[in-house]
């Protein structure tokens, strides 16, 4: 059976974060950088939610990249974060064994950049037998062409290419299922953009829940005559 022929599980899938650096985040041209930062953590907060396994790793750190966002960091307080040298994670033991650890063969990638350090490990992961889904909004290349570039090459390799939203979706999957519905709403509210706002109006307008705000909006009354 094709392993791409069913849907992925909180239970048999793992999160990679790659070099989301500051150094790394300057060179990015192929998506909004505010837009990019916004989905890592909401993919990050996800995964943390369903405890999906999260492998967090970063390239040179002190010499030239820089520290991993702090948002991600705060996502995963105290959790190492796997140092290496090498672009492309898979060259790095401690990285390997890391995967290997989870002991999930669904990877979900992301990182910086999309054409280096995000395409190798995938390319090689795959050729170790492993289901690669490459979430192309958490990921930045340094041109658009470039990200095309690396995402076709992947794709040509075996990965599947998705983004954000149906990634964290695909471990919800049944809205029956309450053990995580209130916690992903709440994160949807918050960093889902456009469909975060629509499930607070229909919270809200639909449903009559309370606003999310610390301080709802009150609405003066109007006065009768």
């Amino acid at each position: 059976m094709n392993p791409y022929h069913k849907l992925y599980t909180p239970q048999d899938t793992a999160v990679v974060f790659i070099d989301h650096q500051p150094q790394m985040t300057f060179g990015v041209a192929s998506i909004d950088r505010a837009t990019l930062i916004n989905n890592v953590t909401l993919l990050a907060k996800a995964a943390k939610e369903f405890n999906v396994p999260a492998i967090l790793t970063s390239v040179e750190t002190e010499s030239f990249s820089g520290y991993v966002w702090p948002q991600l960091l705060d996502v995963f307080p105290g959790q190492a974060v796997i140092e290496r040298t090498s672009m492309n994670s898979w060259d790095d033991p401690a990285f390997r064994a890391a995967i290997e650890a989870t002991g999930k063969k669904n990877i979900l990638m992301t990182g910086l950049w999309t054409e280096v350090c995000v395409t190798w490990p995938t390319i090689e992961l795959l050729g170790a037998g492993y289901n690669i889904y490459v979430v192309e909004d958490c990921c930045g290349a340094t041109s658009p062409a470039a990200q095309e570039a690396a995402l076709s090459r992947m794709v040509q390799a075996g990965a599947v290419r998705l983004t954000t939203i149906p990634a964290l979706l695909e471990w919800q999957r049944d809205w029956a299922r309450r053990e995580h519905y209130n916690s992903l709403m709440a994160l949807l509210k918050q960093q889902a953009a456009a469909y975060g706002v629509g499930v607070e109006y229909a919270y809200t307008m639909v449903h009559h829940a309370p606003q999310s705000a610390a301080k709802p909006q009150i609405v003066p009354k109007k006065a009768s005559h």
